[in-house]
């Protein structure tokens, strides 16, 4: 089995399992007390703080541990929001932030705060321009990711710094995916990891707050982790990570280059080879060792259990391989296909062998999947009534020209369904006429616009069926 899943797991590091096990005999002990075991797991401790801290270009006494990457971000959101809460209780987040932030967000919104959520471009950018008009006199914190989770591309973090610094505003930086293998810049206030995304184990993350930014912990009052986290600490974990960290960190320089390389391959192989395919995310400011595509017509848990029994362990964002049925808000955002979709990530040692295999199987996989989910077909529905679709435009803001010459109707069918069926349908009609596509799938809002970009065709608009769900108009162009 190829694994191509770094950015959920990246494998244990050799060294980290040794020390995990050495820990385990050593550092057992509460290191709080102050007899010879718990001294001694203290200065294990102590010593794994101090490695962590240096990679970061911290100081120790910033650095807690918590007990997963998913709890210092929301730790890291919530206490800075609780610490300036004299200040205000509003915050600005990008849309694009890992859904753990966005779980924060939505608390403090609950609890009576209130957010804002800046838009990306199409590479999942954050609009340096729609974050700072977001910032206010009662802004308590602002949220950007260093990279992101599912398409790869880098935040740019440095200027959103300045943006904060400026107006005396904590950015809070999500770096899970980055710590590790890039460098985070500088001007951040409070910072989020997680050890298994870089070869640590699970069941330990790391919360950095820089000294001279407010913070007050959400969670119970304890004296441990600077009172920060509560409960007893993983010491042979965290010495797992902290080895695993050391290790990544002083090996990653050519290691990332040499991923990266074979990144390009994937992104410059995959669409010359499979039609009808989106590689998205940033070209070239991307972490090194991601990359995501979508392919049309897919249906995108079949691909990946293909490519399972094929032998590659690779993710997906699409909400195709979900059984909710919201696209990956991180794609809805950017505006970007979202069925059939793969995002490869390549941990530190893999063969360039796997991936010119990958590259092998891939077109004769969507080949094949294509071919079946094509099969069978949308029933065609009479047009509707003209003045009554110039009465609905009307009020939809649908112009009223608009009258579909043709309506598919693939109510109750998930995708790729309703696409496939627009493509296969839309040379019927007419050029410069419409096509209806009946839908009550949330994927189709996203995938049909993102259809018409890739096809240059045009996405008039949508409006509500009174057959249930959604009608989404396209122009053939």
């Amino acid at each position: 089995m190829a694994y191509f899943d770094a950015a959920s797991a990246e494998p244990l590091n050799t060294a980290a399992r040794s020390a995990f096990l050495s820990a385990m005999e050593e550092g057992w002990a509460d290191p709080a007390r102050q007899y010879h075991d718990g001294r001694r797991a203290r200065m294990l401790l102590d010593a794994a703080r101090e490695t962590v801290a240096t990679v970061l270009g911290a100081r120790p006494d910033e650095v807690v541990f918590t007990g997963s990457g998913t709890q210092a971000a929301q730790l890291g959101l919530l206490g800075t929001l609780a610490g300036r809460r004299r200040v205000g209780a509003h915050a600005v987040v990008s849309a694009v932030e890992h859904s753990s932030v966005l779980h924060a967000a939505e608390l403090h919104e609950a609890g009576g705060g209130e957010i804002t959520r800046t838009v990306v471009d199409r590479t999942g950018r954050v609009d340096l321009k729609a974050l700072e008009a977001a910032l206010r006199d009662d802004t308590a914190a602002v949220a950007v990711q260093s990279a992101n989770h599912e398409v790869g591309t880098l935040q740019p973090v440095a200027e959103a710094a300045e943006l904060c610094a400026a107006r005396g505003i904590p950015l809070v930086v999500d770096a899970a995916q980055s710590v590790g293998r890039v460098a985070v810049p500088e001007g951040w206030s409070v910072l989020a990891a997680s050890a298994h995304k870089w070869g640590g184990p699970a069941g330990v993350g790391v919360l950095v707050v820089r000294k001279g930014t407010r913070y007050v912990s959400p969670l119970p009052y304890d004296e441990r982790e600077a009172r920060r986290v509560p409960g007893f600490v993983n010491v042979p974990a965290i010495v797992s990570a902290a080895v695993a960290l050391g290790a990544m960190a002083t090996t990653s320089d050519d290691e990332n280059r040499r991923l990266s390389l074979l990144v390009d391959k994937i992104r410059e192989r995959v669409p010359r080879t499979v039609p009808d395919t989106e590689v998205v995310g940033d070209p070239v400011a991307r972490l090194p060792h991601l990359v995501t595509f979508s392919c049309l017509y897919v249906d995108g848990e079949a691909l990946l259990t293909a490519l399972d029994r094929a032998g590659f362990a690779v993710s997906s964002g699409s909400s195709c391989t979900s059984s909710t049925l919201t696209p990956s808000h991180v794609l809805e955002a950017m505006g970007v296909l979202s069925q059939g979709n793969v995002r490869v990530s390549l941990p530190q040692g893999t063969p360039e062998a796997e991936v010119d295999r990958f590259l092998a199987v891939l077109p004769g996989i969507v080949a094949d999947l294509r071919a079946v989910t094509s099969a069978g077909g949308a029933a065609t529905v009479p047009a509707p009534d003209p003045a009554a679709v110039a009465g609905q435009a009307a009020d939809e803001a649908v112009p009223a020209d608009d009258v579909p010459a043709l309506v598919l109707d693939t109510l109750g069918r998930r995708c790729p369904i309703p696409v496939i069926e627009l493509a296969r349908h839309i040379g019927d009609v007419p050029r410069d006429a419409v096509v209806a596509v009946l839908s009550d799938d949330e994927a189709a809002r996203l995938d049909v616009p993102a259809w018409c970009d890739m096809t240059g065709n045009e996405y008039v608009g949508e409006r509500p069926d009174e057959a249930g769900g959604m009608a989404y108009l396209v122009r053939r162009s």
